[in-house]
């Protein structure tokens, strides 16, 4: 069973590379066009999306070559493709949106985490992120090795 987060929602599969190699901006919530196998793989926890990533094509948003592995109590023929390409669901404004902030220079769109929030849907986070240069990630060393040491300092001195 994939572990729960702070606020209720149960996570099945998270991007963490995408914090450390962007910049995120706005993040959105989309729903997932998924066939049943899918669901029931997701339900026992297994997902990556660390090398999906979200395209926008002409008629709406699709997470792409994230792996949603076959589902194991399911024959041979109700078997759904691993790396196939899954809609998103998003209002018209929030896709217009995004649509228009990839057209910037060196913004994209990241799945950042997939998990099923408190009504038992599957949903993935999206969100608008700029590719951090090396001065930008050592930067975002700097602040976290502080911060580390600060927590240091102040738990020692109690």
């Amino acid at each position: 069973m994939p572990p729960k987060s702070k606020d209720g929602r149960l996570i099945i599969a998270e991007n963490r590379r995408a914090r450390h190699e962007y910049m995120i901006g706005d993040t959105y919530e989309a729903g997932l066009v998924l066939k049943g196998t899918e669901v029931k793989s997701l339900r026992n926890g297994q997902a990556n999306i660390a090398e999906g990533y979200v395209s926008v094509e002409n008629d709406g948003l699709y997470l792409i070559n994230a792996l949603i592995p076959e589902y194991q109590g399911a024959g041979q023929f109700f078997q759904h493709e691993p790396h196939r390409k899954r809609q998103l669901l998003l209002n018209k404004s929030e896709m217009h949106k995004l649509a228009l902030a990839t057209e910037r220079k060196g913004m994209t769109l990241l799945a950042l985490s997939l998990y099923f929030n408190d009504k038992g849907k599957a949903k993935l986070k999206v969100a608008v992120g700029e590719g951090k240069k090396l001065h930008d990630k050592r930067e975002s060393a700097k602040i976290r090795d502080w911060n580390r040491e600060k927590a240091r300092i102040l738990r020692d001195k109690g």
